[in-house]
């Protein structure tokens, strides 16, 4: 009888532990309170291309007039975050004879990335970004559409960034994470959300819906603004809808709510609930309208084209200047 009381003991101990350590996701996004209460439950990636700042320190300045203080730079990170050099996140790779460049990398190589950053195979993932801009929170969509990619689901994006943790008051770290490799393996490849030159040119075709998601100068061809785009304009057919519409401008750059995301959209013309390709100039600002659409407005029948405008006028496939359609 003291044997099998030892026994129910242990196993309520062990089922309380997995109980405590299995942290449930409430959506694509979650909140600062949320993660405050579950940081060790959870594997923080915390993505952005300014590494100095991550053992940096945040900067506030007090506005003259309402004597309050204002996040003016972001500095640090929440303890226990693995950092991610978002410049190693993507890799040049040979498409018809052509070499394109930041495009999603290679199953083997995306793998070993992930186990670097400590990442395994059953880890509840929160992607943090600085949150500086609409930029930063696209670099976690662009991280979370790669995982997503590569078949993991598991996981979140941090709303607002670092610039919310900071105005919320919440605690930072600034000294270097400590990071044990991970086990993590990519375990499908899922081209339902992938979109290739081909699927562009039959949505071309086929009057689908295209989604241009970079800024309307651009669009409508008064400039060029990456060196590696190499024609004006916009794919044929494709509409409007400038990324800076998602986010807030500045620090914290917290998703604008889900229910105006969708009403915007359905007025500049999108069907929320049509099969969509999203594109910008290299896609990341793209991730940005898939996650939208995908992920928070569950348009399941939405694709990311990886080679965007980079690879469409690589290729030289016809562009439209001065017209919105």
């Amino acid at each position: 009888m003291r044997l099998l009381k030892i026994l129910a003991v242990v196993f309520a101990v062990q089922w309380l532990t997995v109980a405590v350590s299995a942290a449930t996701l409430p959506g694509p996004l979650v909140e600062t309170d949320w993660l405050a209460k579950n940081t060790k439950n959870v594997v923080i990636l915390d993505v952005r291309a300014d590494l100095k700042s991550f053992t940096g320190k945040p900067v506030w300045k007090t506005d003259k007039k309402t004597k309050k203080k204002k996040l003016a730079k972001i500095g640090g990170h929440i303890s226990g975050a693995s950092l991610v050099n978002y410049s190693k996140l993507r890799a040049k790779k040979k498409i018809g004879g052509n070499t394109v460049v930041k495009m999603l990398p290679g199953k083997l190589a995306f793998e070993k990335f992930m186990q670097s950053v400590g990442v395994n195979k059953d880890s509840t993932i929160v992607i943090v970004s600085k949150g500086q801009g609409n930029g930063d929170m696209t670099m976690a969509t662009r991280l979370y559409w790669q995982l997503k990619y590569y078949g993991h689901d598991n996981m979140a994006i941090l709303n607002g960034g670092m610039g919310q943790w900071l105005t919320d008051g919440r605690k930072v770290a600034s000294g270097a994470s400590k990071v044990k490799k991970g086990n993590w393996q990519a375990t499908a490849e899922r081209k339902e959300i992938l979109a290739t030159s081909e699927d562009v040119a039959a949505a071309v075709d086929a009057k689908g819906q295209l989604m241009d998601t970079r800024s309307l100068s651009l669009y409508m061809g008064t400039w060029r603004k990456k060196s590696y785009v190499f024609g004006d304009g916009h794919i044929p057919g494709a509409k409007s809808f400038p990324n800076e519409l998602l986010t807030k401008p500045s620090a914290p750059a917290k998703f604008v709510a889900t229910n105006k995301l969708k009403s915007m959209a359905e007025q500049m013309g999108f069907d929320t609930k049509a099969k969509t390709i999203t594109y910008c100039n290299s896609g990341h600002l793209a991730t940005g309208s898939w996650f939208m659409m995908s992920e928070l407005l569950g348009n399941k029948q939405t694709k990311m084209y990886d080679g965007s405008m980079h690879q469409w006028t690589l290729e030289k496939r016809p562009t439209v200047t001065m017209k919105m359609e």
